[in-house]
């Protein structure tokens, strides 16, 4: 679909990465300047994708509690790789049955005395939801089409291709856009004239964040101040120099104002010096205490960079952390499954890390709260892909689970209707109507696409864009699951 002359020009001004946004600050947004600005939001959106990478194991993160819970066992206890139903955390969805969250999604439970809690209390206020068996898909699939060979998406079970495909939300072949970067494309008018890119990633730059026009800005986690994030070198040496320079230059940006290029040259320079001196100003820290962890500490930089939103003028961004560690082939569960201390000798290595995933998300749920804005942010999370539900190996020390397909998300946010399940839960039986080959593996029964759609509708997505930023999108029954208002 062809976008307008107007979303172009205002799309092309927020193309720019940290490095080109000091680099060509002489040239800053000066097409962006010349569009028009009535498309702008009145109110404040963001996303915020958790990227797991290395293949989440969706078999013991959420685990039936009804009849359903002896196949799990029956398949799993043999290897040690099964939880105990007494260990786990109870849920009941609002659509029905009951099911247990693994005990480390809410540590707090198993040990009241943690610093940090996790995340049952949020889907109780139905603050929280969960996406069942979504993954990467060409069309919908049943078992018999995917043993036929057909519709299988492109290199399927590989690390690489499969994170690319959940980033991209394209599955037939390779893709040099993310879906992130290609919903900011075409929003970038919601922003309007603004000195900062739409998508920032403090996780390295990602193909998530990538668009056609759009840039991402790659910015360090904390405990890095925002002070570095736009260094304007050109200030350098004794603070009288500075503000000498400083004098010099404003007086050059008041030259020749009624030329239109000049003017919005200096608009825009004038709103880039701004924006150092706001981010180079005493921090405004956050107010939640976060933990001190590789995703807490990009959740707080992404939490410090939300209060500059009002100085910044952002009315739509797009963040991407990621947390490694999750290619569990060993190692997956240990001795304790609610220790707080992680590896073999603890809750294991998927245990570990889904301790710091739910502390770190809900202290960022909770600053949200304190900055007001919990209404305006939905954080979610995406993986390669799911793991075997027959597991790897045997013994606590050992045993762990290989590659597979369709996983469960956790999407966060007081927009979302939580304490709910969407999407369809797998059956649990190697070799039944989920199971792609005896293994376990599930065949996803909701697309990556119809998942980023209905986020990215949420953000401001008009309907007329989404067949272009979601090629895939109308092969599936809906583009709106129904989980965000």
């Amino acid at each position: 679909m062809a976008q307008s002359r107007r979303k172009f020009l205002q799309q092309t001004g927020c193309a720019l990465t940290g490095a080109a946004l000091v680099a060509s600050l002489d040239q800053l947004n000066l097409i962006s300047a010349m569009a028009q600005t009535s498309d702008v939001a009145s109110d404040y959106r963001a996303l915020v994708c958790i990227f797991l990478s290395g293949g989440n194991d969706c078999n013991n993160t959420i685990i039936p509690l009804d009849s359903e819970y002896n196949s799990y066992s029956s398949v799993r206890s043999t290897a040690q790789l099964a939880l105990s139903q007494q260990v786990l955390l109870p849920i009941s969805p609002i659509s029905g049955r009951q099911f247990g969250l693994h005990p480390n999604l809410s540590p707090e439970v198993a040990n009241p005395t943690t610093t940090f809690k996790g995340l049952l209390d949020l889907w109780n206020q139905q603050k929280l939801a969960v996406l069942c068996n979504v993954g990467t898909l060409v069309q919908p699939l049943t078992r018999t089409q995917y043993q036929s060979g057909t519709g299988r998406p492109y290199q399927l079970f590989s690390h690489s291709d499969q994170v690319a495909q959940q980033q991209a939300s394209i599955s037939n072949n390779p893709s040099q856009t993310g879906w992130g970067g290609r919903v900011a494309d075409f929003t970038g008018a919601l922003n309007g004239i603004v000195p900062l890119p739409m998508n920032v990633s403090v996780a390295g730059t990602s193909l998530f964040a990538t668009g056609q026009t759009s840039r991402q800005l790659a910015i360090s986690p904390a405990p890095t101040s925002l002070n570095q994030v736009l260094v304007l070198n050109m200030f350098g040496g004794t603070l009288s120099d500075q503000q000498a320079r400083r004098n010099t230059f404003a007086q050059l940006l008041g030259f020749d104002l009624d030329r239109a290029l000049i003017k919005a040259s200096s608009d825009t320079t004038n709103q880039a010096l701004s924006t150092s001196a706001a981010l180079s100003s005493s921090q405004q820290d956050v107010v939640t205490a976060f933990p001190n962890t590789s995703l807490g500490n990009q959740l707080k930089q992404v939490a410090r960079l939300m209060k500059f939103r009002d100085t910044l003028g952002m009315k739509r961004q797009i963040f991407f952390c990621t947390l490694g560690g999750f290619d569990t082939h060993t190692q997956q569960t240990g001795s304790s499954p609610t220790s707080t201390a992680g590896g073999a000798a603890g809750s294991g290595n998927q245990g570990s890390l889904l301790f710091q995933l739910s502390t770190a998300m809900r202290a960022f749920y909770d600053e949200t709260v304190a900055q007001n804005i919990q209404n305006n942010v939905v954080t979610f999370t995406l993986s390669d892909f799911g793991r075997t539900f027959q597991p790897s190996g045997s013994g606590s020390g050992t045993v762990g689970s290989d590659h597979a397909w369709g996983n469960h998300a956790f999407i966060m946010g007081g927009a979302i209707h939580g304490g709910d399940f969407y999407g369809k839960y797998p059956t649990l039986a190697l070799g039944g109507p989920d199971d792609t080959d005896n293994r376990g593996r599930w065949i996803p029964s909701t697309s990556i696409d119809q998942y980023a759609a209905t986020l990215a509708t949420w953000y401001g997505l008009a309907q007329s864009d989404l067949p272009t930023v979601f090629p895939f999108l109308s092969r599936f029954p809906s583009s709106n699951l129904g989980f965000l208002g």
